[in-house]
């Protein structure tokens, strides 16, 4: 049993693809203004870091659960990041919506 596991971790493919799409998650992350010292954008990157010293490991299988587990914190530091900006957005637009009633109400 423990050769066949062995033998199963031997035969995993090289994770290449999944590391590009997770390099391509994180960039996209920074891209929309996640920073490091966001809790999900330093895992992303600390997992991340961790899927390229498998990798090199030849450790194929933990590489690619690594590689994983960084893109998905990288795709929800970019999705905090952007509903804060909606936020933002969205309490601007209300601050707005506010003076002209107010200057509607004064205009009357």
């Amino acid at each position: 049993m423990a050769i066949t596991s062995l033998l199963g971790c031997a035969n995993d493919p090289a994770p290449t693809a999944q590391l590009k799409l997770t390099e391509q998650a994180v960039a996209q992350a920074t891209a929309v203004g996640a920073v490091d010292d966001q809790p999900d954008m330093a895992a992303a990157q600390s997992k991340l870091a961790q899927a390229q010293a498998d990798m090199a490991d030849e450790a194929y299988k933990h590489a690619r659960m690594q590689a994983e587990q960084a893109e998905l914190d990288a795709r929800l530091a970019e999705a905090r990041v952007l509903t804060e900006k909606s936020a933002e957005q969205l309490a601007q637009v209300n601050l707005r919506l506010e003076r002209l009633r107010k200057q509607l109400g004064a205009a009357q």
